[in-house]
């Protein structure tokens, strides 16, 4: 049996990707990677839609989370965090381990901040030196209007800092344009990559607080990134391998080109809700993201059973909730390397346990509908 994996990250590797790990390795201080790690960042400026540089580090997204706070700010620095789910409250636990004071935002989860909350909290406050949220918070599957939030923080002296590791390649970012001074991202989600890269962009204005900034850091150190980068080199040793399957992954991107990534997100997100729905579930994320699509598990059914039963009868993997959210949902991912026969497939597979389970489904309901959505008979 094939295993199938729909969770928010990893996400399922392009065959490119897969045999570019299997060559041999190459050494770090060569022409042969600085070559390739050039064209890497050049590409990673097209998918981050900015004109800055893009660092990249060996780790998690949480890396990158933490190596913006080590970098921007100093003890005792206030920051505004947006916390609506598990990485808002991850957003404050690197903050406050780096000795700053959060001022939070509490949303209900499974919804998206006001960007008027926002701005009337920088200007009661104008000691906040940035604020921290995400485009999509992966715990809850809600999109985040960043557009309309980096139009509040360009109005005032903070820098807009988002985290984008689940969101990037599936929702729109204009990074430049929208005014975001820094997006973080990881490897495992829409770059169709394994775990272990994290990237960095930052605008001047984000910059310029990295010189009276006092956190400590050393592997994390931008500058020390950005001094290597131009000699097409990271300051530490790289996960060499990752970063050749990157630019694999890259070409991928580029070669479908980026808005038809979007689209193809955003289809086979409609897809999975109207199905969902269909079947008589309810979504929990408002406004959804095409990232991951968020169900709340119906009465009568245990989620864990429902995940084991996935897996155990047709190698189908979706995440569960976290946090709060642990036994009440589960989350159905349509990100990075995916294509219109795994939308159907996982409609299946999630009928058919339904079904299994003892929940009421009439066979191919939801199946159905997605076929509608595929072949444009359904309102996009």
């Amino acid at each position: 049996m094939k295993t199938r994996i729909f969770t928010p990250g990893p996400t399922p590797l392009p065959e490119k990707v897969r045999l570019s790990q299997a060559k041999q390795i190459i050494h770090h201080r060569t022409k042969e990677f600085s070559s390739i790690f050039e064209d890497v960042c050049q590409s990673l400026k097209y998918v981050f839609q900015t004109k800055n540089d893009v660092l990249t580090f060996a780790a998690s997204g949480t890396g990158a989370m933490e190596a913006v706070v080590a970098n921007l700010f100093s003890p005792q620095d206030e920051v505004l965090v947006v916390r609506g789910g598990k990485f808002g409250e991850r957003w404050e636990n690197i903050a406050e381990a780096f000795g700053l004071k959060v001022t939070g935002i509490d949303i209900e989860w499974g919804r998206a901040p006001d960007p008027l909350q926002i701005r009337e909290k920088l200007h009661s406050s104008k000691t906040i030196r940035a604020v921290l949220t995400q485009l999509v918070e992966t715990s809850t599957g809600v999109r985040y209007d960043i557009e309309s939030i980096g139009k509040v923080v360009s109005e005032t002296s903070a820098v807009l800092v988002v985290d984008a590791i689940s969101g990037l390649g599936a929702e729109p970012l204009l990074t430049d344009e929208w005014g975001v001074d820094v997006v973080v991202a990881g490897s495992q989600k829409g770059f169709m990559l394994p775990p272990g890269l994290c990237f960095v962009s930052l605008s001047e204005k984000a910059r310029k607080l990295m010189d009276d900034a006092t956190c400590p850091r050393y592997y994390w150190d931008f500058k020390k990134a950005q001094s290597a980068l131009v000699k097409g080199q990271t300051a530490f040793t790289p996960a060499v391998s990752l970063i050749c399957a990157l630019r694999e992954s890259l070409a991928l991107i580029k070669e479908e080109g980026l808005d038809a990534v979007l689209e193809r997100h955003r289809v086979f997100a409609l897809a999975v809700r109207r199905a969902v729905s269909s079947l008589g579930l309810e979504i929990f994320a408002h406004p959804s993201s095409n990232a991951v699509t968020s169900i709340l598990v119906p009465a009568g059914v245990e989620e864990k059973n429902l995940r084991k039963k996935l897996q155990e009868n047709f190698g189908v993997m979706i995440a569960g909730g976290q946090g709060k959210l642990s036994g009440k949902i589960v989350r159905i991912a349509h990100l990075g390397w995916m294509d219109k026969l795994d939308i159907v497939g996982v409609i299946f597979a999630l009928e058919m346990t339904l079904a299994h389970l003892g929940y009421d489904v009439e066979p191919a309901t939801g199946v159905k509908v997605v076929q509608e959505v595929l072949m444009g008979k359904v309102a996009m």
